[in-house]
């Protein structure tokens, strides 16, 4: 079973639809987090994920906008009210079975699903030593990651709308769980919204990794 895995798509349609073409043809498509921007709705992103049928938590972006805080950015005429309250309706957190293990998806973590921040190095992963899960899927920091815990997998695609690289590659990012393999591809391919993509300039091509889950305890 094949799984593709974005997270932090910040209104960026034109990216998510990329992400979507590279993976190919996947079982389903998990979204960790943040499809919109704070108090800025999309349309666009929100009904390509209810269309596709993904599987979607919300983040800090989508609670802020769907917060009394939002209120305003909510009333906008341009919003999709039937998307807004799809929107509305999904979880903070969610658990699937996945061919026979506990899947946990979250934007930031168990114990803040919000707000915290996890990375490869965070004091948080000793708490995952006791969580009772087998493979978590998290968003929120723009950082890929694919790390173990124990039996546990931690999984972060990094960011499919927002690019934040030091060298101004404008790099974004997803994953592809694929169960059947045991291994996690993760994908990097330019913002086709930033110049690179100009008439006469070589579009870079999107680069991939894989992590080898069979072989770890």
């Amino acid at each position: 079973m094949k799984i593709g895995i974005v997270s932090d798509i910040h209104c960026n349609i034109t990216a998510l639809d990329r992400a979507l073409e590279l993976m190919g043809t996947v079982n389903e498509v998990i979204c960790a987090g943040d499809a919109i921007y704070q108090y800025r709705f999309s349309n666009e992103v929100i009904g390509r994920l209810r269309e596709i049928g993904a599987r979607i938590i919300l983040g800090n972006h989508e609670d802020t906008f769907l917060s009394p805080a939002g209120e305003r950015a909510q009333r906008s005429p341009k919003n999709d009210r039937t998307l807004m309250d799809w929107l509305r309706e999904q979880p903070l957190t969610a658990r699937h079975r996945l061919n026979g293990a506990e899947l946990f998806v979250v934007h930031g973590s168990p114990w803040e699903p919000v707000s915290e921040y996890v990375y490869p190095t965070s004091p948080t992963l000793r708490r995952f030593h006791e969580f009772d899960a087998d493979i978590v899927i998290m968003g929120h920091t723009h950082q890929q990651m694919v790390t173990r815990v124990g039996r546990l997998t931690l999984i972060n695609p990094g960011s499919t709308g927002e690019a934040r690289d030091a060298r101004n590659d404008w790099r974004l990012s997803f994953a592809v769980l694929d169960t059947a393999e045991g291994s996690v591809r993760m994908c990097n391919f330019p913002d086709p919204t930033r110049p690179h993509f100009a008439p006469g300039v070589r579009t870079p091509e999107p680069e991939w990794s894989i992590t080898d889950l069979s072989g770890q305890p």
